[in-house]
């Protein structure tokens, strides 16, 4: 059962695909539609699940279940991982590269090599005080609070001493 996502409860579980490079009106307009027909018919053992979705930047899709209705399982996780790469693959992007960072600068998205890192905290592009995105966070609540965040309160604080 689709919701809107301001209507989920704040403990929903959420999990955050950052998209690696910005997508297109088009393209949003695609992944939202898609998203939301795939939430419409989720189940986990023939239960259908209380989800959302929303995109944020042009680049962050994040879905969500309300675990007090029903609890996804393995296999409703893995469904969506397959929707999620099939979506990919259609329009070109990859959801699941971890060695692209996300930084907000200047109130725009700019991603970054995890190997370029040193670099650019040498070139002081990217300080302690640099927004990023903690796309771990496990829930609505953490994701209102804490998914953007300075580098510096990040894993990325190692690179800051």
């Amino acid at each position: 059962m689709f919701v809107l996502f301001e209507e989920m409860p704040r403990d929903s579980r959420v999990w955050i695909y950052q998209a690696d490079r910005t997508l297109s009106p088009a393209e949003i307009k695609l992944v939202e539609d898609h998203t939301q027909q795939f939430l419409e018919q989720w189940s986990a053992h023939g239960e259908g699940l209380k989800c959302s979705r929303t995109l944020l930047h042009h680049r962050f899709l994040v879905i969500s279940v309300d675990e007090n209705h029903h609890a996804a399982s393995g296999c409703s996780i893995d469904s969506s991982v397959h929707f999620i790469t099939e979506l990919g693959r259609q329009l070109g992007i990859d959801w699941f590269n971890r060695t692209k960072i996300a930084f907000i600068v200047n109130s725009e998205v700019f991603i970054e090599n995890k190997i370029d890192l040193k670099q650019k905290i040498a070139e002081g592009k990217i300080n302690s005080d640099t927004l990023t995105f903690n796309n771990l966070v496990t829930n609505i609540e953490e994701f209102e609070q804490n998914w953007l965040i300075p580098a510096g309160d990040s894993w990325l604080s190692r690179f800051f001493i």
